[in-house]
């Protein structure tokens, strides 16, 4: 047995069928390397957060069943935990990113055999005033295409929602004004996003950055200072290997252990997928603050 005691947390609220489905699935798999397995059930926001906190120092392991939010959600319990426990994400979400950026399998069967493999990684987690993010913090178009997307179409064309999403507000956005501060050097300018990330992975499509950006005590800030689908291309589209330098200079890339950002009107800012915060924001990593169970290699 790899884990003496571990807590699984899945939303009900995702489709009752579906996930009994999904749980037969993998608790053969799982059982196979944990002696004690609990399994929680959240059913309203926040749920899963406080149980981490609350009762996250019991478990040697908490395995998150879900997407991004639930993974943004209970990370926010965990790392305020004295002594946390490994986290491993079970990925059943619409574009599971940073499971992705763990490289894990996105089929949840796969991904259950390789989080039993037990290969443990301490990587940066992302801070933004007082909550902690996972994969990004993004204002502008980022924000904009998160509030756009259709519920229904959503449920029934998963990650193609957010592309339809991209593509509708790409045509409409519009510039803003911003400040940034980063380790202390201020600029400004206009820009359609601004996006920081922590992890490597945006609406399923893996970002240009080495998978040692995950522990190595930086965000990577990008600047986008126009919209269109070629900048879209060349952020999405390019496989780099080491330091990247984008082609187009409308697009602004540098690391940063913190940054200051205010912006010349309120704007809603998207983490990890949940859009519940506002600028002017303070973010800063936590250089190799949480243990995740990961697909490396």
């Amino acid at each position: 047995m790899k884990f003496n005691r571990a807590l699984l947390l899945y939303n009900r609220n995702a489709g009752q069928q579906e996930i009994v489905q999904q749980l037969a699935a993998i608790i053969p798999i799982l059982a196979g390397e944990i002696k004690e397995l609990v399994l929680y059930q959240t059913t309203e926001p926040g749920e899963g957060e406080q149980v981490c906190r609350d009762r996250g120092e019991r478990f040697e392991l908490i395995l998150i069943m879900g997407g991004d939010g639930s993974v943004h959600e209970c990370v926010n319990g965990i790392v305020m935990l004295e002594a946390p426990p490994v986290i491993g994400i079970l990925p059943a979400g619409t574009c599971n990113d940073f499971a992705r950026s763990l490289e894990l399998p996105i089929d949840l069967m796969e991904a259950a055999r390789d989080l039993m493999l037990g290969h443990t990684h301490e990587l940066d987690i992302g801070k933004v005033n007082d909550r902690v993010f996972t994969n990004f913090f993004g204002i502008g178009l980022i924000t904009d295409t998160s509030e756009n997307i259709n519920s229904e179409l959503k449920g029934t064309l998963g990650r193609l929602s957010y592309f339809i999403s991209t593509l509708q507000t790409v045509r409409t956005t519009e510039p803003f004004r911003y400040g940034v501060e980063l380790d202390g050097h201020t600029r400004t300018g206009d820009a359609v996003m601004i996006y920081i990330s922590n992890g490597r992975s945006l609406g399923t499509q893996t970002l240009p950055f080495s998978r040692e950006s995950l522990h190595d005590g930086l965000l990577d800030v990008l600047i986008i200072k126009e919209a269109g689908i070629p900048l879209l291309k060349e952020l999405l589209g390019r496989k780099v290997q080491g330091e990247w330098k984008p082609d187009n200079d409308r697009i602004e890339y540098v690391q940063a252990a913190s940054v200051r950002l205010t912006t010349d009107h309120p704007m809603r800012a998207d983490t990890d997928g949940e859009v519940y915060i506002e600028v002017p924001a303070a973010i800063t990593i936590m250089p190799r603050a949480l243990r995740f169970l990961t697909g490396f290699k």
